[in-house]
């Protein structure tokens, strides 16, 4: 038996950030992982598509943007295995990175299958070799998620796949259908449809990305249309069946059933936590109507001693979320000075093209909170720097409250809108107003102007609109 002050059962984004903020804090610290480090955003997730994104966005120039640049090809290849090669090698050298950080940590690293027996011990079964027993004052259970699966389809990682089956194939279908416009959904259909695949897309609620604002949604929907996707939004998938040349959804629209016929289908509809399999029962941990774990604001469950971060507390399934309460957790463990997160005002961001990002409360949301709303929004088809690289569909629109000009919320699509969300974070989170963002000086030409120009309209003092 080998004992610490903490065992941190997941090795994803969140996991391995709450082992290394424990380590530095003093703490003995080993860390338990299933399948491979850094979970599945590093190796079969956020990290990789980003690179298959990268390589998409180049196709995509190449292929429809060379009259507005001025070059032309007669013979254009694109090879799609070399896009997957390069996103392997992105993958690894960060897996490879968490390695690292285990080692100048000083934590130990169990790899296999944890399972706990007490509320201070884990057994951990590797895929060879003995049972070991690990014994911590404090677990963290850090286990993520998995893809939910309609019932009645099944996956057979050919004709019908997951994220990970897709993801992990160096060839392109022909033609695909996905089932589900969230995050996933519109970020392969980006990288498909940039090398000449022919997407579908089909989703059961009003909209694409549904949790973002309407009027995001909508101009997403507008340039997907416009590079040849087919959106079909308010469609129930009715069944998907594999045939001989590839796969036949049967969908359920608000005109009638139609039948799609594609090479391939993806389903990405949702997830599920990771609990099945770990003990929780056994050591009396709770669970949520829907099956994720309880938490407090200081991540610990209703067991003293255990705590969980991530996907698997169903918060907010992100990443730099599970990251965010890794290191709170850790701290609380330690006992030293830390925050209470806010997952309103978390920052999301899809990864499509063009970019979607948010924050916060929309304009309807903060309404419905009790707010006298200020709303300030500017189009990027006026931005100098958006205009100088081809790429200006979209707007920044920014939510804060008329009496003090508090930020209460944005919402975001255009050029790499991700890459504009810190300044509204970090003013929201601070208690900064639009005044003071309107007064910061911003370079120019940068995107970041827009948020000055937003930020500024709305206090009817926007300058270039």
């Amino acid at each position: 038996m080998k004992e610490y002050d903490v065992v941190v059962i997941g090795a994803g984004p969140g996991g391995y950030v709450s082992a290394i903020r424990s380590a530095q804090l003093g703490l003995k610290t080993a860390i338990v992982e299933k399948r491979f480090l850094g979970g599945v955003c590093l190796n079969i997730g956020c990290i990789p598509s980003k690179a298959l994104l990268k390589n998409a966005d180049v196709a995509h120039t190449l292929r429809e943007q060379g009259k507005e640049f001025g070059f032309s090809f007669d013979n254009l290849e694109l090879d799609y295995s070399v896009a997957f090669k390069r996103s392997r090698k992105v993958s690894d050298r960060l897996t490879r990175g968490v390695g690292f950080l285990m080692k100048k940590h000083n934590i130990d690293v169990h790899m296999g299958a944890a399972k706990l027996t007490a509320k201070d011990t884990v057994e951990v079964t590797p895929d060879e070799g003995d049972v070991e027993t690990l014994k911590a004052k404090d677990i963290i259970i850090a286990t993520g998620s998995h893809p939910f699966i309609i019932p009645g389809i099944e996956l057979d990682g050919e004709k019908i796949v997951d994220y990970e089956a897709a993801i992990m194939r160096d060839t392109l279908p022909e033609s695909v259908v996905i089932i589900g416009g969230g995050a996933i959904g519109v970020e392969f259909a980006t990288v498909w449809n940039a090398y000449g695949v022919d997407v579908s897309i089909v989703e059961m609620l009003d909209h694409l990305l549904p949790l973002e604002d309407e009027a995001v949604s909508k101009e997403i929907e507008k340039a997907y249309k416009k590079r040849g996707i087919k959106v079909m939004t308010k469609s129930k998938v009715k069944s998907v069946e594999a045939t001989d040349k590839g796969t036949k959804v049967t969908v359920e629209t608000e005109d009638g059933e139609e039948v799609i016929e594609a090479e391939t289908t993806m389903v990405a509809i949702g997830f599920k936590p990771n609990t099945k399999g770990l003990g929780l029962e056994d050591v009396g941990v709770k669970l949520t109507e829907r099956g994720h774990i309880d938490i407090d604001d200081r991540m610990s469950t209703n067991v003293d001693g255990i705590w969980a971060i991530g996907d698997v507390t169903g918060k907010l399934l992100l990443a730099h979320v599970a990251q965010a309460m890794g290191v709170v957790a850790a701290e609380n463990i330690a006992g030293v000075e830390t925050v209470t997160l806010d997952y309103d005002m978390m920052p999301r961001a899809t990864y499509c093209h063009p970019q979607a990002a948010s924050f916060g409360y929309t304009e309807e949301q903060a309404k419905e909170k009790g707010y006298d709303v200020a709303v300030g929004e500017f189009p990027f088809q006026a931005n100098g720097k958006a205009l100088g690289l081809g790429d200006y569909q979209g707007f920044v629109k920014v939510i804060s409250d008329k009496k003090y000009g508090e930020i209460l919320g944005a919402q975001m699509v255009g050029p790499d809108v991700s890459e504009l969300l810190p300044e509204l974070t970090l003013a929201q989170r601070f208690e900064l107003t639009t005044h003071e963002i309107g007064r910061n000086v911003h370079a120019h030409p940068t995107l970041t102007e827009a948020i000055m120009e937003a930020a500024e309209g709305a206090l009817d003092k926007s300058i270039h609109i």
